[in-house]
Parts: structure tokens; sequence; C-alpha cells
């Protein structure tokens, strides 16, 4: 009977195919990750849309609810992953790059919510 086990030839090749499939791991649960901090925006920006719809109910036009308080983060803070703005009918949220909840984003990217449509849009890629 001969020797059994593997030749270093093998073991280097299950070595490359782990690393491989390590790496693509990591990188999917990232982005699974930083998909799932895409929820605080979105319900963030839902309760912006719920604001703004009820001023415009009540006074015709939508009002600067940033500007009115409603409890939303106008830059980035410690308690958020997003910084939330405002402009005419859409309101945005940015992914902090720094001084935002940690970890931060390595790249910024934005999330939109139309107000009279209620569609979300941005450059996250994902909705």
């Amino acid at each position: 009977m001969g020797k059994r086990g593997f030749t270093l030839l093998e073991l280097i090749i299950v070595i490359i195919v782990l690393g491989i499939l390590a790496t693509l791991g990591f990188t999917q649960y990232t982005r699974v990750v930083e998909r799932g901090r895409t929820a605080e925006a979105k319900e963030v920006l839902g309760q912006i849309r719920t604001a703004e719809q009820a001023y415009y109910l009540e006074y015709g036009d939508y009002g600067d609810i940033l500007n009115i308080n409603v409890g939303v983060p106008t830059g980035c803070t410690s308690t958020h992953y997003f910084s939330y703005s405002r402009s005419d009918t859409v309101a945005t949220a940015l992914r902090c790059t720094s001084g935002g909840k940690n970890p931060n984003s390595a790249a910024a990217y934005s999330i939109t919510l139309d107000f009279p449509t209620g569609t979300f849009g941005g450059d996250a890629g994902y909705y």
C-alpha cells in the first residue's frame, strides 16, 4: 500500500479556491449590510413625506419640514447613517462618509423620495 495524503499542489489549489470564495462572500456580505442600512434612510424619508403630506393638506403647499424640526438630522450625526435634506418636492438622504454613525461608508450615495408620487430614486442601486 502506498502513502495516503495530499500533494503540495493539491493543497495550494484548495487554498486558492477558498481564498476566492471568501473574497466573494465578504464582498456580498458588505453589500447586504449596506443595503440594510438604507432601511434607515427609507424610514426617515417616509416620515418626512408623511409630515410634508400633512402640511400640504393643511396649507396647500409643501413646507420646509426639515426646518420645522421633526427630529430629522440635517447633518451627519452619531445616531444616523445618513444626513437629510429637502428641495422643492424631493427629500434626499446622503450616506455619511465621515462624522455619522459608525461604520461610515467608503463612498457617498444618495436615496431620494418624491413627495407627490411617493417613489424612491437615487444612485444607491437598490430601493
